[in-house]
């Protein structure tokens, strides 16, 4: 894993330099946009409940401050790497800026696997790691939100021995936020905008936990709004020879196009489940274990595929609550069937002939090895980095149009965003007041970076870069 952050961090400060150096910035300035402002490495031990210390190796990397304080989720994963961490602080600071938030860039993680440990051994192991980064942090410092393997009950525990630590330094006797009659709601409610991606009864915004899949579809929307229907999709030999046509063709409209979504986690989910809300058809779904089609013929990878019904996504979900797994969650119209489907793999549902992919899982997914078989002519990565350089390349010269996660997957941090808001100012706004101005601030997002995309005949993801380089550079030169 050190190596594919390696790679990932490359990467992304490559494509910083090449854009930096087409917008004619010098090279202190070039500088300062890939080197992180501050690396905080730390191993620190946690007690075990069998009475032993383990020792942890965390990260919390800050990577630019230009726009605001620091922004960025904290990941525990056995395979996390400075690397990754830094080059994920850095792609924050470009997604902050492709948004238009008043913030930077920031990522912290923790090289552990959750599942080893027990409920009380993880609630160590979180507050041990807020102890180490007490001082870096705060609502004008650094703004710590979830990311993988962590949650808002995980945020909780962070956010209360921050409170703890805030009150000790303040030399309080009093130990948790329950007892605390002194310290004033305000006041609590400013310390608790230090974390975002909170439990609703710690401060945390409605609306959050769609957010990032609900910011995908917005986008997607606002692409195709954008598209030529007899041109540049629709029209195109390799829809025209799909075999997810739909019967109406010839009156066929955006939203019916059929969708395929790796990964069915928050994100994966609730882009799919939106998306259906909005009309599309999601006819493939999987998660780390495998995904599922109905009325599917797939006998091998060399098998034509057969036609398909759009799935039922909430009772998708339902049944794979009760089974515990996609197998058998054949479900359209109403319905489940156990029968009416098939089972595919993960390189199956990238590989089908979908109008439009949507990888919501791990990166790299799409890569030198399987990017000849791609067919989707949209990609929309929901996930961070689910595409390499290489394929990256290759498929943009072919004519497919990936919206780069720094703006697909944003939906998530401005939300966040609004949580801080909320927090500091001390009120609540309600989901729909969250979701209209996510959708203001998304669409707003992407009207700038297609212009830039259209003016200059350049793909969305130089684009993105582009305005988010422009904005950074201009208070950094």
């Amino acid at each position: 894993m050190e190596n594919q952050g390696k790679k990932m961090l490359e990467s992304a400060q490559n494509l910083i330099i090449k854009t930096a150096k087409n917008l004619g910035l010098k090279e202190a300035a070039i500088k300062k946009l890939i080197e992180p402002e501050m690396v905080i490495e730390f191993n620190f031990p946690v007690l075990m409940d069998d009475g032993s210390f383990n020792l942890f190796k965390g990260w919390r990397v800050q990577h630019n401050s230009a726009l605001g304080p620091y922004k960025g989720g904290i990941r525990f994963h056995q395979d996390t790497s400075r690397e990754e961490v830094q080059a994920l602080a850095t792609l924050m600071s470009i997604k902050c800026a492709v948004a238009g938030l008043p913030l930077g860039g920031g990522k912290g993680g923790v090289v552990v696997d959750p599942k080893t440990l027990s409920e009380k051994e993880l609630e160590r192991l979180s507050r041990t790691y807020v102890k180490a980064v007490f001082s870096f942090i705060g609502p004008e410092k650094d703004i710590p939100a979830p990311d993988v393997n962590t949650n808002p009950k995980i945020i909780d525990w962070m956010v209360d021995e921050y409170i703890r630590l805030k009150l000790k330094t303040q030399n309080s006797k009093l130990k948790t936020t329950t007892q605390n009659k002194k310290i004033s709601k305000k006041t609590l409610s400013y310390w608790r905008s230090t974390f975002t991606g909170k439990s609703l009864a710690l401060g945390g915004s409605l609306g959050r936990k769609e957010a990032t899949g609900r910011g995908g579809v917005i986008i997607l929307k606002a692409l195709l709004s954008k598209l030529n229907p007899k041109s540049q999709i629709l029209n195109s030999k390799q829809y025209q020879n799909s075999n997810f046509k739909n019967s109406k063709q010839e009156s066929l409209e955006f939203p019916r196009l059929t969708v395929g979504v790796q990964g069915f986690g928050n994100v994966g989910y609730h882009f799919a489940k939106i998306a259906q809300e909005e009309g599309f058809s999601i006819v493939a779904i999987s998660d780390s274990k495998g995904g599922i089609i109905k009325k599917s013929k797939v006998k091998s990878q060399k098998s034509k595929i057969g036609e398909v019904e759009a799935l039922d996504i909430p009772l998708v979900m339902e049944c794979k609550r009760k089974k515990g797994t996609l197998a058998g969650c054949y479900c359209a119209g109403g319905v489940c069937d156990v029968n009416g489907g098939k089972m595919i793999n993960n390189e199956e549902l990238l590989e089908l002939p979908v109008d439009v992919l949507v990888p919501a899982a791990l990166e790299n997914v799409i890569n030198e090895k399987n990017m000849k078989k791609i067919k989707a002519k949209i990609i929309i990565e929901m996930a961070n980095g689910p595409v390499t350089e290489e394929a990256y390349q290759y498929l943009t010269k072919r004519g497919v149009i990936i919206v780069p996660d720094v703006l697909a997957n944003a939906g998530g941090v401005v939300v966040s965003y609004f949580e801080w808001v909320q927090n500091k100012s001390g009120c609540l706004w309600s989901e729909g007041e969250v979701n209209g101005k996510l959708e203001m601030m998304m669409k707003k997002a992407f009207e700038t970076i297609w212009k830039k995309s259209v003016k200059k005949k350049i793909p969305l993801k130089q684009a993105a870069f582009e305005v988010a380089i422009e904005k950074i550079a201009h208070l950094i030169e």
